[in-house]
């Protein structure tokens, strides 16, 4: 087993030994290839606003979407297929 050098960052008043960064992270945005669109930072603001409201099963979540007038990219109301199809696209 190899041996890591621990750093003593003392961080909180504590001098508790932590291994050094190894650069494993995940930048959010790292894998995004366009700046998001009109419609998709408005999807995200209806998402965060029904979690906000402590909804997160996905049938309560597209009724929160649609309560709040926040339609598919077609105009239509949310349902829970359209949602996740959306949702993988937009993923994707």
């Amino acid at each position: 087993m190899k041996e890591h050098e621990y750093i003593n960052s003392a961080a909180g008043g504590s001098n508790i030994g932590r291994l050094p960064h190894n650069g494993l992270y995940l930048n959010p945005h790292q894998l995004r290839d366009h700046e998001p669109t009109t419609y998709e930072n408005i999807l995200a603001d209806a998402i965060e606003r029904a979690y906000a409201a402590g909804i997160h099963d996905l049938d309560k979540l597209v009724a929160s979407l649609n309560d709040q007038h926040c339609l598919d990219p077609d105009g239509n109301a949310w349902t829970e297929d359209s949602f996740v199809k959306i949702l993988r696209e937009l993923g994707a």
